[in-house]
């Protein structure tokens, strides 16, 4: 095919900007799929993604646009908005020209806007900015376009004025596409050059590897090698999405499709390795993508331990569908063998527990979410843990660094004063504040990460009515005055509700939480003691009063000694039940401790 007739693009925006309902549109304008077959968010395939309203995977999809007498072939990329989705938008932008910067007409530029126009400026793309939703009654779009001329700079492009939903300037869209947006580089000729841009898993296909080529040809019966990991396979099927897989003879550079290779193991395939001809190797790998890190780690273990080997399948097809996703095995002395998981926030967790107990029908216990510290001993060494109950003993540790991060928050000037006083009680730290007009600032904060993981973004978006909203990057790691706050049940430290603390927060968390947990775990035939600690010293105390059994209604008067020796008898029991007794903890405790 002619490269210099292909588009590649994708939609970025922040969350509910309108990136899906123009895709939508887009598919239904060039003929892509038929008015009949048409429904709302036509690539979110998830259910997840349909009940939340937001996209959670990167859609490739192929479309056709006449225009000139020339038949272009454009390729879409619609990505999500979420902050915790972050590394979905740079895969997709890796596979592009060029971007559609989409912004809502009434609510003007946002944090997530702004951090994804730097990832798209990171890879020279060219930019077209769309104001959206422009037939909303509360739209202001001269407001918005001053906005993308002083806060974002663009000056080079006239936004584009058009509402998804209607249709209205979708055909300008389409012309800007083709007339803006270069075509790929490359040569047919040139030994084959393909980045893996994503992978999923088909039953009977095995692993279905997303590709674009960079440089030469793809066709079925050709045999390839992955330039990472060196292994050689036999294209079974090449194909491209229409939406739907769409199975072709082969693929020439720039473009975007799929290949099959009966791969069975997730773990063979990588995103960002290069896929290249066997007889005729290229010389050097692509770049790739850079290494993601998790942030927010925590323990998923199985309720039934019998489900331990297909929670551990689960992962490793979850992982090749979701390359910021990492995990390893744990044991815990409450809940036996499970795995640590690692995620990029705290939404992209709560989607991941969710995907596994819906697709892999699981039933799952997630323990208290955690971020990585640095220890430094006092020998010299260095050790990351994410998991709390690895910290080594007090007399060990000369210091504990915590991650810190940059927060972009962008507030209404009328609640500035609330915002500011939560990222206060967050140790957040006051760096700047920027007017993006007369009625929106920008607010940058540092903050340490595990002060914001939770709820943060929640209560940002309680204090400004919905309108404030949160992007931020990773910086470094400072050292923090923290210690491990042990909750104690009967005695006996539960590991999995142990997390650490700033030493300032420690007394007030452990109240709440020993008051918290006292209200949820069930009441035994005996005492429950829940005690708070940081290490031998007992800061917080609760008791859960056990259920009581009236041994002596069979007595119908007689002799005080009778009913002495039946209590003698009923204390004697509590006491063996207490200490060989097991307590149930339900989920809802580490609900609790992550809420708190």
């Amino acid at each position: 095919m002619d490269k210099s007739l292909i588009r590649n693009f994708c939609i970025i925006a922040h969350i509910d900007h309108g990136k899906s309902t123009l895709a939508d549109r887009l598919l239904l304008k060039t003929g892509a799929i038929s008015q009949r077959e048409f429904h709302d968010q036509m690539l979110d395939g998830m259910d997840l993604e349909r009940e939340r309203g937001i996209t959670i995977k990167a859609k490739a999809v192929r479309l056709r646009h006449e225009s000139g007498g020339k038949e272009y072939v454009l390729n879409l990329i619609d990505t999500p908005g979420h902050v915790d989705f972050t590394y979905e938008v740079s895969k997709a932008l890796a596979a592009c020209e060029g971007v559609l910067l989409v912004v809502d007409a009434a609510q003007g530029v946002e944090a997530q806007t702004v951090a994804n126009l730097y990832l798209a400026r990171e890879h020279n793309l060219v930019i077209i900015p769309v104001i959206n939703k422009i037939d909303l009654p509360s739209a202001e779009p001269e407001r918005v376009r001053q906005q993308l001329r002083e806060t974002l700079h663009l000056t080079d492009i006239e936004p584009i004025l058009a509402s998804a939903k209607s249709g209205i300037g979708v055909d300008e869209i389409m012309q800007a596409i083709v007339d803006k947006i270069p075509a790929p580089k490359g040569e047919k000729e040139n030994p084959l050059q393909a980045l893996i841009i994503d992978s999923a898993f088909d039953t009977f296909k095995g692993v279905v590897v997303y590709i674009r080529l960079k440089n030469g040809t793809i066709r079925k019966g050709m045999k390839i090698k992955m330039m990472g990991t060196g292994r050689v396979y036999d294209i079974e099927e090449v194909g491209v999405f229409k939406p739907a897989p769409v199975a072709i003879d082969g693929l020439s550079c720039g473009e975007v499709g799929y290949i099959t290779c009966n791969i069975k193991n997730p773990k063979e395939v990588h995103v960002g390795d290069t896929v290249t001809d066997f007889r005729r190797p290229a010389a050097d790998a692509l770049p790739g993508y850079k290494k993601v890190r998790p942030l927010v780690f925590c323990g998923l273990y199985p309720v039934n331990a019998k489900d331990f080997p297909f929670l551990r399948d689960a992962l490793e097809k979850m992982e090749l569908s979701d390359a910021s996703f990492i995990y390893e095995v744990e044991s815990s002395v409450s809940f036996g063998f499970g795995f640590r998981c690692g995620f990029l926030g705290l939404l992209h967790m709560e989607i991941i527990q969710e995907r596994l107990e819906r697709e892999y029908n699981l039933n799952l216990i997630a323990t208290t979410p955690s971020v990585v510290y640095k220890i430094i001993k006092r020998n010299g060494e260095t050790v990351e843990i994410e998991n709390p109950s690895k910290l080594p003993p007090p007399q060990e540790i000369e210091e504990i660094e915590e991650p810190f991060i940059r927060a972009f928050v962008i507030s209404p000037a009328d609640s500035l004063g609330n915002v500011m006083q939560l990222c206060q009680e967050r140790r957040g730290i006051y760096k700047s504040t920027e007017y993006l007009d007369p009625t929106r600032a920008m607010l940058i904060y540092e903050f340490p990460l595990s002060e914001i993981i939770v709820d943060f973004y929640d209560k940002i978006k309680s204090m400004t009515r919905g309108y404030g909203s949160l992007d931020y990057e990773f910086k470094e790691y400072i050292a923090s005055d923290l210690v491990k706050l042990d909750i104690l049940i009967n005695g006996k430290p539960c590991d999995a509700l142990s997390f650490i603390v700033h030493k300032d927060n420690a007394f007030t968390k452990g109240n709440q939480l020993v008051s918290k947990l006292k209200e949820l775990i069930p009441r035994q035939l005996f005492e429950v003691a829940l005690q708070a600690a940081i290490g031998s010293k007992i800061i917080a105390r609760e008791t859960v009063r056990p259920v009581g059994k009236n041994v002596t209604a069979k007595c119908y008067g007689g002799d005080i000694t009778r009913k002495r020796k039946l209590w003698e008898k009923q204390k004697e029991g509590k006491k063996r039940m207490k200490q060989f007794g097991k307590v149930e903890i339900p989920q809802e405790a580490f609900m609790a401790v992550l809420k708190l």
